[in-house]
């Protein structure tokens, strides 16, 4: 029988934008329960809003704090009785030199893409573990290889993808799938709200979105990744060249990589 995410059970990080936004669309036409969290109380209710007659549940939660994360994950079972599927989606990035960044930045990125994860996925073990189901990190082509003006985004992303697989290993007998999904660069939100040296939010960014997959795009991979049990997913023929290059051909990889994110000397935001 075709998989169905009829009456499944889904909890999404990061719902308020981006590929969150459009995996709680997705889900919701395939007759799944959601529930997502995002810091921002107004976008939540946008998100309540064009989604309503459905099976939605809201919680107001900065994923980057434990006990945020444990009340999402809680307020999660005790509205639905259980979880099917985790998607750690939340997310930030930075744009910044090493030698310009303030620590703040770095441990902020830390805190809310690796910590996160962790945090959500713990509390939420249990109840996917008894119904045998999903657990997936939105992770990035940074998680393989590490980018210029992105350094502590790439360390988190890195420290997602290395947490997940040694997570995924541990269950490999218990039936629970662990996925984590790198997407190439997509047109969402999360370039506009990177952080500047400064931890502060750098405003719009300088990349061109046309040439991007878009965010609903690259939700309905996802989807239909995790009806697959698929272990890892890469996307956009530029990330998996990226992948492929720097697995094989390193230091060719470092000057592809760093003419990309250069130009004129400067690095592109």
């Amino acid at each position: 029988m075709p998989y169905s995410y009829k009456d499944k059970v889904i909890a999404i990080t990061g719902g308020t934008d981006g590929i969150g936004k459009a995996l709680v669309g997705a889900l919701l036409k395939r007759g799944a329960k959601i529930a997502t969290c995002g810091r921002n109380h107004d976008k939540l209710y946008d998100v309540q809003v064009q989604n309503s007659n459905k099976f939605l549940h809201t919680v107001v939660a900065d994923v980057s704090k434990e006990e945020d994360c444990k009340k999402f994950i809680t307020s999660t079972v005790e509205t639905f009785g259980g979880i099917d599927i985790l998607i750690n989606n939340a997310g930030i990035s930075m744009r910044a030199l090493v030698k310009d960044t303030d620590i703040a930045t770095l441990k902020k990125v830390m805190d809310i893409n690796f910590w996160g994860t962790v945090y959500c996925t713990k509390f939420a073990l249990d109840e996917i573990i008894k119904r045998k189901g999903t657990i997936v990190g939105v992770s990035s082509i940074a998680g393989y290889r590490g980018l210029p003006g992105r350094s502590g985004y790439s360390a988190s992303k890195h420290a997602v993808n290395g947490w997940l697989e040694a997570l995924r290993t541990e269950l490999l007998d218990t039936g629970v799938n662990v996925m984590w999904v790198c997407p190439g660069f997509t047109a969402s939100n999360i370039r506009n709200m990177a952080l500047n040296e400064e931890a502060l939010p750098q405003g719009e960014s300088t990349m061109d979105e046309g040439k991007m997959m878009t965010a609903a795009e690259c939700a309905e991979h996802i989807v239909k990744a995790i009806e697959k049990r698929k272990r890892t997913l890469v996307l956009t023929f530029t990330g998996k060249q990226t992948v492929f290059m720097n697995k094989f051909f390193p230091k060719w990889a470092d000057k592809l990589v760093r003419n990309h994110f250069f130009k004129n000397g400067e690095l592109v935001k």
